[in-house]
């Protein structure tokens, strides 16, 4: 702080214990409930891991370098809270009051927050001699200015009008999120889904959109010199043609195929294929599929049967493959962030005679990929990146991995 605050609060571990057992109480209606009241509290460095805060006021509360990873503060007011160098991977914050919080050093890493208001905000204090003064968060030597935000959802989130306290955007979900005004200099928005997002006048200069997707985003008067758009996903055309042929057809005929052992229709070989205007493919036979570095970004796919499938180099960010087939397929350098591949089939495919072939996943891009409940025995993840990955109930017998 830029001046020692006589307004913080202090709180020992009882008195916090005692808090946060009347906020369980107020959440779960019961008697001797109370809303927690943490309003300019100095909790500085506390383990505050897991915590459930929701709608807890924490407005202009000192939470430097506190821990709380997995906390619940969805619908907290956290008004022109200090959240220098806090520790709130995973945390929820969605529709979360952060206005005028301040986050530099911050860890948000896989955070959820969706709905919240991160726009300008000040708290004035009383003050003996100066009547009123603005709450500020200075500068400390040594500390660091962006906050650490890839892969958090800001889906719907409020982010415009100020000086924008992240820099690094890294497969962030910002989908919806209003960035109207923002300044997001040589900002790195690499990956990150800006669907819907409202972009007007946001100063993105120099900034790196590598593989963003921008659909319908709102761009008026945004200034996009030197950014590097590489690879950005922009809205498919309404319909896709295969040799003069709709893609709808094709899969028929490769599903026919299929469903024939062959005898009718014929197999799909169809590389650089953009499949998002068929919607959907739930439950769709598709097996043996030829479709490399093809986009499936977004679609559902649950219980899809790909065994067998080409699905290099294809973009299945957040997909839905829950359920489906994959045993067998080729996923080498597949994009795959966020996708739901919960109880999907990623084992080794039977072929006759005691042979067999694995799934192979090498160099693949799982991060914060929900592969919970999956069958992934013998499967090949050779350098792929699963940080952030939801492994629980994954069998991952025989596979080969990289630890």
């Amino acid at each position: 702080m830029s001046f020692a605050n006589p307004q913080f609060r202090s709180l020992g571990s009882d008195g916090l214990r005692a808090v946060l057992e009347q906020h369980r109480r107020y959440l779960a209606g019961r008697s001797g409930g109370r809303r927690a009241n943490l309003s300019h509290v100095d909790l500085a460095n506390r383990q505050l891991d897991g915590v459930d805060l929701r709608e807890a006021d924490l407005s202009g509360a000192r939470l430097t370098e506190t821990s709380l990873s997995g906390a619940n503060l969805s619908q907290a007011v956290l008004f022109a809270s200090d959240l220098r160098d806090a520790d709130l991977r995973q945390a929820n914050l969605s529709r979360a009051d952060l206005r005028g919080a301040c986050l530099r050093g911050a860890n948000l890493a896989g955070a959820d927050l969706a709905g919240c208001d991160l726009r300008e905000g000040r708290i004035a204090l009383q003050d003996r001699a100066e009547g009123f003064r603005i709450l500020e968060h200075a500068q400390r030597a040594g500390e660091s200015r962006i906050a650490v935000v890839s892969g958090a959802n800001f889906a719907g989130a409020q982010l415009g009008g100020g000086v924008s306290q992240a820099t690094d955007f890294t497969d962030a979900n910002l989908a919806g999120a209003t960035l109207g005004g923002a300044k997001l200099v040589k900002a790195t928005l690499d990956g990150a889904d800006l669907t819907g997002a409202d972009l007007s006048g946001a100063d993105l200069t120099g900034a790196s959109l590598r593989g963003a997707v921008m659909v319908k985003v709102q761009l008026g008067f945004a200034n996009l010199d030197e950014a590097d758009l590489t690879g950005v996903l922009k809205a498919p055309p309404p319909v896709i043609y295969v040799e003069d042929r709709p893609l709808d057809m094709v899969l028929r005929e490769h599903q026919a195929y299929c469903d024939s052992d062959g005898r009718e229709g014929k197999i799909a070989r169809i590389p650089e294929i953009d499949f998002r205007p068929m919607r959907t493919l739930k439950g769709r036979k598709l097996t043996g599929l030829s479709a490399p570095r093809s986009v499936f970004f977004g679609m559902n796919l649950e219980g899809c049967q790909l065994q067998g499938a080409d699905l290099s180099g294809c973009d299945l960010r957040g997909a839905n493959l829950k359920g489906a087939d994959l045993r067998g397929a080729r996923l080498m350098d597949a994009q795959l962030t966020r996708a739901d591949l919960r109880e999907a089939k990623l084992g080794p495919l039977a072929i006759g005679d005691g042979r067999m072939v694995r799934t192979d996943l090498s160099r693949a891009i799982l991060r914060l990929t929900d592969l919970t409940g999956a069958c992934a025995q013998k499967a090949r993840f050779l350098e792929a990146d699963l940080a952030g990955a939801q492994l629980r109930g994954c069998d991952l017998r025989g596979a080969e991995l990289e630890v």
